[in-house]
């Protein structure tokens, strides 16, 4: 028997729940993993509060990513005692995730922790850290470097854009952090933000092209922040679009990307392949300053994740939190 939260569909909606299951329940997969810790992103806080349609099959154990030792294993890879991690790959969304004390999983969803990481470090980096990591690389593969000038990261104090800034700070790039958390300004002056500037600035419409001044950006918000980001890029500059928490539409124009080169990347964590996955997480181990990422990251218990969920949601959460699946 384990703990695990639980969603079920009722004739009211969705119902989530703190549940003991046991083994046989868990859908099939070869390798069986003693989950130590999971963490909540955007993504597993819509699934725990139903506010999308995250979950595509009920019940579900919500729960995208998930760090721990390898129990059982018929795949070729992995053996018992191995320290592994997973990250999206439908885990949570379409087979049973890792918000749970067990997780029966694919095992070519898996990688191994990486030496230089606890399960908690690997956690508190999470898919919204991985994402991060992604991003910097697309700006890199774009051939935005330091010297081209300031990168923009919105959506700064949650998670994607807090390990965004503690990675971009240390490769040595002067970073602009936007937030409508201005409380949060010493917060993310401390994770290495040379100036923080108030969301407003780039969510309030304005002209398809404006004076420039990103080299790149890292945006996790989308819709009019996203346009206007998109707007102020400098010519040949990177706009790295990993997130919709501000929404799904885009209301900008071409003049950016025909009149100044501005490059839209698309940064995909969910079905990433396998190499880059191992790219980001050794890039992460060499990159991410781990006093700066304790520093972001706050730790609960299994119960505490789903009115956790709804703090984020909320806007009442910064940086990361882990999930202690065995309290």
């Amino acid at each position: 028997m384990f703990r695990a939260i639980l969603v079920e569909k009722t004739d009211a909606g969705q119902a989530t729940r703190l549940a003991d299951l046991d083994e046989s329940s868990l859908p099939a997969g070869d390798v069986l993993l003693a989950v130590q810790r999971s963490t909540i992103n955007y993504k597993d806080a819509l699934a725990l509060t139903g506010k999308a349609p995250v979950i595509r099959k009920f019940p579900m154990v919500p729960g995208i990513d998930g760090a721990g030792e390898v129990l059982e294993s018929t795949h070729a890879s992995f053996r018992p005692g191995d320290r592994v991690l997973v990250n999206g790959f439908g885990v949570g969304e379409s087979h049973w995730g890792c918000l749970a004390g067990r997780a029966r999983l694919d095992g070519g969803w898996i990688l191994p922790i990486p030496s230089a990481f606890t399960a908690t470090q690997a956690m508190a980096i999470g898919t919204a850290g991985y994402t991060a990591m992604l991003c910097v690389m697309a700006l890199e593969r774009h051939g935005v470097t330091p010297e081209k000038g300031e990168v923009l990261v919105t959506g700064a104090a949650g998670g994607v854009g807090s390990v965004a800034i503690a990675l971009l700070s240390k490769l040595g790039f002067r970073v602009v952090a936007s937030t409508g958390r201005a409380a949060e300004a010493p917060y993310l002056t401390g994770l290495g933000a040379a100036e923080v500037i108030d969301r407003a600035i780039l969510s309030t419409p304005g002209k398809p092209l404006q004076k420039e001044r990103w080299a790149g950006v890292v945006d996790s918000v989308g819709s009019q922040t996203l346009a206007s980001a998109c707007a102020t890029t400098r010519y040949g500059g990177t706009v790295a679009a990993c997130g919709l928490a501000g929404g799904m539409d885009f209301p900008a124009s071409v003049a950016p990307f025909i009149l100044r080169g501005v490059t839209l990347a698309g940064v995909d964590s969910v079905m990433a392949p396998m190499a880059l996955r191992r790219e980001a997480w050794q890039r992460l181990a060499r990159d991410l300053d781990p006093a700066r990422l304790s520093a972001m990251t706050r730790e609960i218990g299994l119960a505490d994740a789903i009115p956790a969920a709804a703090d984020l949601l909320a806007g009442k959460v910064r940086g990361r939190i882990v999930v202690d699946t065995t309290r």
